[in-house]
């Protein structure tokens, strides 16, 4: 799928979240979706989150609050991949409202059986979410994207998402959607972040 540039791009910002072990690989889908967006002429944050291998829950939701306060007073738009989507659930529950955002992606989801002390990520777990806090947290609400095939996706991530009253698309099979998934170039995730289009496909390609 070819995108033409805006000659005039609409006024928003666009925040990259990502998950455990993650450095900005030039591989990763994140790296190809923030690259297109900035040659679009999109203003696009892509931070490195500190101590990816061991992250901190605190330190975390300090660089997110940092983060979202440069967002600007348009169109706030965030994505965010595996331990990114249990980040903005955690501080959706206490999200000032100077913060909140228009829209967000939430792109491979973790279930209960992926936050252990040996991931590294155990203090992000949240044992319940307050869907009121959750809807408040973004003009719109929040957008699942999980594959059949993801080891640490929930165990029925339909039932998960209506649980939090979110739309929900379900991939065949793209793993925990990574580079190693096939998923660098990724024109489905560029597309809802450029008109919101929905479904979030799964096919990849340049």
């Amino acid at each position: 799928m070819t995108e033409t540039p805006n000659s005039s791009p609409p006024a928003r910002r666009f925040l990259m979240v990502h998950g455990v072990q993650h450095r900005r690989p030039r591989q990763h889908w994140m790296w190809w979706l923030t690259e297109v967006l900035r040659q679009r002429g999109e203003q696009v944050l892509y931070p490195q989150f500190p101590a990816p291998e061991q992250p901190s829950v605190d330190e975390w939701i300090d660089l997110l609050h940092a983060e979202l306060a440069q967002l600007g007073d348009q169109e706030r738009v965030v994505v965010c991949h595996s331990l990114g989507c249990a980040l903005w659930l955690r501080a959706a529950q206490t999200l000032p409202q100077d913060l909140h955002v228009t829209r967000v992606l939430l792109v491979s989801p973790l279930g209960d059986q992926a936050f252990t002390v040996a991931n590294g990520n155990e203090e992000f777990k949240l044992e319940h979410v307050d869907r009121e806090l959750l809807a408040a947290a973004s003009a719109r609400p929040p957008h699942v994207v999980v594959s059949a095939t993801d080891p640490y996706a929930p165990a029925d991530p339909r039932a998960w998402s209506t649980a939090l009253n979110l739309e929900c698309d379900v991939l065949p099979a793209a793993g925990h959607v990574t580079p190693a998934d096939g998923y660098g170039p990724w024109p489905g995730a560029l597309a809802w972040c450029l008109r919101e289009q929905t479904p979030v496909s799964g096919v990849t390609g340049p």
